[in-house]
């Protein structure tokens, strides 16, 4: 896991609101990270079942429940690899 990873999770989980549902772009725009490595960053993610498609014909990404499991500390990133 990496800095960018926890960026990625934290913005589309949005603590104490609905979780966000966007596009690589979205997530760019609202990180401090450029677009290529967010796009990398996300598959990487995806592959590991920390975010899922919302819809994939759209580019549209969510946090998965791993993924909150593993921002609460209920996994540890050891166990993701």
């Amino acid at each position: 896991m990496t800095r960018a990873d926890d960026a990625i999770l934290e913005f589309l989980l949005n603590e104490g609101n609905e979780p966000i549902v966007a596009n690589p772009s979205t997530v760019e725009a609202n990180i401090d990270y450029k677009i290529s490595h967010v796009r990398r960053r996300l598959r990487a993610l995806q592959d590991g079942g920390l975010v899922e498609y919302y819809d994939e014909d759209r580019g549209l990404y969510r946090i998965s429940d791993r993924g909150r499991a593993y921002l609460e500390g209920e996994l540890a990133a050891e166990d993701l690899e």
